[in-house]
């Protein structure tokens, strides 16, 4: 897998690269991720690469001719006869796990860190293939949805996680919230009393174990993420125990709100 990044700030990448548990898929090329700094392709003795846009405006336009100089060289050197080029962009697709499962099974992208006011449109209508989005609000630029997504992708790689089950209990790994988790001491004394980690999972029994988590899931995604629960119940992914447990926690609030008097 590689990710080609053109971007104006290659600096901001170098912390990511050595660091966490990503860091050995990059230092081994297992992902091989190439930075390619959009100055080094421009001509004039200022390297500049962006000017003021036609009609006005406040901002600046990423200028097409850096830009395509630096896309000729990176296809040139990948090699690949129709990489994915992933624009990020408040109008493009949100990321979430169901694009990041897509993206690790491929063969990687070019990445198009635009910065401020944009890029030249016509760039944009020659060369993406996919745009896509953190959210709705606004960076500076695409260096970090770029870091974001790599290191989305790259966690699904064979062998990046120690134990390759962790990102099998991932949030959004099987449509779901994650459910919560417990370490040492067994019972933490606070200032608001004590908190004890849950007898279940002091059992040693795996299948109540197993079932509590995933009541835990339902409950949380339920309560924080309703949504999500309509779009695991449309793929199927949500079994008789499941359902019925949902039912229970609906049962539940109805009695509370008659408790209440609501």
């Amino acid at each position: 897998m590689r990710f080609d990044v053109i971007t104006l700030f290659p600096e901001l990448f170098e912390p990511f690269l050595r660091a966490g548990v990503t860091r050995r898929a990059y230092e081994s090329r297992q992902v091989d991720v190439r930075l390619w700094p959009l100055r080094d392709y421009a001509e004039d003795n200022y390297r500049r690469v962006d000017d003021r846009p036609y009609g006005g405006g406040p901002g600046m336009v990423m200028l097409v001719e850096p830009l395509e100089r630096a896309m000729t060289a990176v296809r040139a050197d990948r090699a690949q006869a129709e990489p994915v080029v992933i624009h990020f962009s408040p109008t493009g697709r949100h990321l979430d796990q169901s694009l990041v499962r897509e993206l690790a099974t491929g063969p990687g992208a070019i990445l198009l860190c635009g910065r401020y006011e944009g890029i030249d449109q016509r760039f944009l209508d020659r060369h993406v293939t996919m745009e896509v989005s953190l959210g709705d609000f606004v960076l500076s630029g695409g260096e970090l949805p770029a870091l974001a997504l790599m290191d989305a992708v790259t966690r699904l790689q064979e062998g990046v996680l120690n134990d390759a089950a962790s990102h099998e209990q991932d949030s959004f790994s099987d449509g779901l919230l994650d459910c919560p988790h417990y370490s040492r001491p067994e019972v933490l004394e606070t200032p608001a009393g004590v908190q004890a980690v849950p007898p279940v999972l002091l059992s040693g029994h795996h299948a109540d174990i197993a079932r509590w988590r995933r009541e835990r899931s339902l409950a949380l995604t339920q309560q924080r993420r309703p949504e999500l629960i309509e779009a695991a119940r449309r793929d199927g992914k949500l079994s008789r125990k499941d359902e019925a447990f949902l039912a229970s926690l609906s049962g539940t609030d109805k009695t509370a709100k008659g408790r209440s008097g609501a």
